[in-house]
């Protein structure tokens, strides 16, 4: 059940709530869990909220070009930086206050999804990973 629940809390954390799974996490480990099931719950609960994000910015943009706030060229000029340097912007997803933001705007970006899946899930593991090694100093 702590697996689950560390789940959920990453993905509402992975969302653009307000929300952090860290303590759970530390708490979790603490409470003598398989640390490697603790990363990947929380890995994989907090990329699918990095989805979600991504897929409401997907529909952000449609949204706000019907109603004439966004203008086809300068989104087709904005998307081409964002395929290009999008990447690197990425590897910042798991970082408080920034991260979540940035895997909305590339939904709104729409880049390119294989390569969204595997950063932000690689940026991801990579942060949950020095966590759990941070909480058995």
């Amino acid at each position: 059940m702590a697996y689950l629940t560390l789940f959920f809390v990453a993905f509402l954390s992975g969302s653009l709530l307000p929300l952090g799974s860290e303590a759970l996490l530390f708490y979790d480990i603490k409470q003598n869990y398989n640390p490697f099931l603790i990363v990947i719950s929380a890995t994989l609960g907090n990329t699918l909220g990095a989805l979600f994000n991504y897929y409401l910015g997907s529909k952000g943009e449609e949204f706000l070009e019907k109603k004439g706030y966004l203008e086809p060229t300068k989104m087709q000029k904005a998307k081409e930086r964002f395929n290009r340097f999008g990447g690197f912007a990425l590897l910042l997803s798991p970082l408080p206050i920034i991260g979540d933001p940035i895997t909305f705007i590339a939904g709104i970006m729409d880049y390119d999804f294989k390569k969204f899946i595997l950063i932000v899930f690689f940026a991801k593991f990579i942060r949950y990973v020095l966590l759990a090694l941070i909480s058995f100093s």
